[in-house]
């Protein structure tokens, strides 16, 4: 088995990927690794997939896998999760601010320490603190609060895994920031950490909006959600339906005795009216329940994506 599988997910890096070549093909040269490195195009319109063919052709370890269109980060790891075939898999960005002398260390931590994953923490920062240096702590602290992972930069694209690991969690939609809280919920539960160097980026535009800062919170309460409900979303869905409907179903039969009493009207009663409307409420959530249920077990194509071309 290659001792290295490097995953790059990437999107419009054509001026940088020489360059992270050169420097991670010194790296593993130095170290004696056996690796490869699949780069995956997300959908680039720079010229990439040009220098990754071009890559390709000088050294055959470098792979590429190139989408139609631009599906995302999470996507592309996914993607790059199942074409690797090293014992330590390493992802990293490919705008040169992560760099590939981490990667020993790295690879230590995973085999000799015995880590299921290390996540690198990027502990000074040459980003903008308005536009994501300050955003990116309070994201973290709230994912840590929320989780109990003790990680302090959860989204640095600099990690390692053992190979079971990638093999084993599915990364979708904009779930790449989480891939820590994804492992532990898969039962991988040794996970560390490591401080890396972060650089200023040299080629290119950030791609990171204030969206992604938006979006990562309504990603966190989905994988929250999914890693306590989504194998049985009834658990979630029906224990709160059961509380309604046995609410309003109790409400419903004072009210109607009070009527046989003659004490009430049952038109111009609002509590008639508020237990109809729990009892409702619970059976649609019960029927919500069943169709999630539903969907767990026949959700065969969440993560197909239209691949063109592939080295």
């Amino acid at each position: 088995m290659t001792d290295i599988s490097i995953v790059v997910p990437l999107y419009n890096e054509a001026e940088s990927l020489p360059h992270l070549a050169e420097w991670i093909d010194r790296v593993m040269q130095e170290h004696g690794f056996s690796y490869e490195v699949v780069m995956v195009d997300d959908g680039s319109r720079d010229g990439s997939w040009q220098v990754i063919e071009e890559l390709h052709q000088k050294n055959p370890a470098y792979r590429g896998i190139k989408f139609r269109r631009n599906y995302g980060k999470s996507a592309a790891l996914n993607v790059g999760f199942a074409a690797t075939q090293g014992d330590v898999v390493i992802t990293m960005d490919a705008d040169l601010q992560d760099s590939p002398d981490e990667v020993p260390e790295l690879y230590r931590m995973i085999k000799e320490d015995g880590y299921d994953l290390v996540s690198g923490w990027k502990k000074k920062r040459y980003d903008s603190k308005l536009a994501k240096n300050i955003p990116s702590k309070f994201f973290n602290w709230t994912t840590r609060r929320m989780s109990g992972i003790k990680l302090h930069d959860f989204n640095c694209g600099l990690k390692a895994y053992r190979h079971e690991v990638v093999k084993s969690i599915e990364v979708y939609g904009e779930m790449h920031r989480y891939i820590p809280v994804i492992a532990k919920w898969a039962g991988f539960t040794k996970i560390g950490e490591k401080v890396v160097q972060h650089r200023k980026r040299e080629f290119g535009v950030t791609k990171f909006g204030m969206n992604r800062f938006i979006n990562g919170y309504l990603d966190l309460m989905s994988i929250m959600f999914m890693s306590k409900f989504g194998k049985q979303p009834m658990h979630f869905f029906g224990a709160i339906g059961s509380l309604s409907f046995l609410f309003g179903f109790i409400a419903l039969i004072v009210v109607l005795i009070m009527r046989l009493a003659g004490r009430m009207a049952l038109t111009n009663s609002v509590w008639f009216y508020l237990s109809m409307l729990f009892v409702l409420i619970g059976m649609m959530l019960f029927l919500a329940g069943f169709l999630g249920e539903l969907i767990c077990r026949n959700s065969s194509t969440r993560n197909q994506y239209l691949i063109e071309k592939e080295l």
